[in-house]
């Protein structure tokens, strides 16, 4: 289950990676634009990463001989994205641009990417739909989209686990899934949200996951100490990735999606 090449080796982006790294062979196979190796930079996909911060995919992506361009607002998050590429020998296939969903042609070219992320943007733009609406519109023909958002189900389940049953409730109702004013996420989904956001940008959805299904609800301590217990969680969060009843409860929802 360990991979280096993952953005991490935990729970927090295990399945979102196993699921991407497939849509990027599938992609490259069928554009005939596959790297050798992870090492021919020439004739790989070209990845657009909206919001990439400091490269936990856009990293990953290139060390499989990618080409990423990384769009975030934060310059110290890009200067960490700079040495972080560095250091992993890939800083020729990794450019990192200033700027934000709302104005991405700005930096970026229109319809010039095989592969967009769109990773912990949603949450927090002002209009969702604009900035899925200017991620779909990034890709080329036949392009896929990688769409990861807070779930609405996961917070209320951990706020009545913990005994807050009034936020809880108040995440249950609220417009924006928020369970008050102390609640740090500005926006969260439901499945049947970001598959309609993804749907009206002009997209099919070829494949919904859901993500930390059980990984926030299980105490550290145990998948610290426990022998096996992090590949028996992991293996875990995989088999109920893809069942509606698991998506519903989620801490995020993964869509995978093509543009025709």
């Amino acid at each position: 289950m360990s991979d280096p090449q993952r953005p991490r080796a935990s729970l927090r982006t295990a399945v979102v990676w196993e699921v991407l790294k497939d849509a990027l062979e599938r992609r490259a196979k069928a554009t005939g634009r596959e790297p050798a190796g992870g090492e021919a930079v020439h004739g790989a996909l070209d990845v657009l990463d909206t919001g990439g911060g400091s490269g936990n995919f856009a990293v990953p992506v290139a060390r499989l001989g990618h080409r990423v361009t990384v769009v975030d607002p934060s310059p110290n998050a890009l200067f960490a994205l700079e040495r972080r590429a560095a250091e992993a020998g890939v800083a020729d296939r990794v450019r990192g641009v200033q700027g934000d969903a709302h104005g991405l042609f700005d930096v970026v070219e229109r319809g010039g990417y095989d592969v967009v992320l769109c990773h912990g943007v949603l949450e927090y733009v002002d209009d969702p739909a604009e900035g899925l609406g200017n991620a779909a519109a990034a890709l080329r023909p036949a392009g896929t989209l990688s769409v990861l958002a807070a779930g609405l189900g996961g917070a209320v389940l951990a706020r009545a686990l913990a005994g807050h049953f009034t936020e809880a409730q108040q995440a249950l109702t609220d417009p924006e899934g928020r369970w008050g004013s102390g609640d740090p996420m500005p926006r969260r989904f439901t499945e049947d949200q970001l598959s309609g956001l993804v749907r009206a940008a002009g997209l099919e959805i070829a494949a919904v996951h859901g993500v930390r299904v059980f990984a926030d609800l299980v105490p550290g301590v145990l998948v610290d100490t426990e022998p096996g217990a992090l590949d028996a969680l992991l293996q875990l969060e995989e088999a109920a990735a893809e069942l509606p009843a698991f998506r519903s409860v989620a801490t995020q929802l993964h869509v995978l999606a093509e543009r025709d």
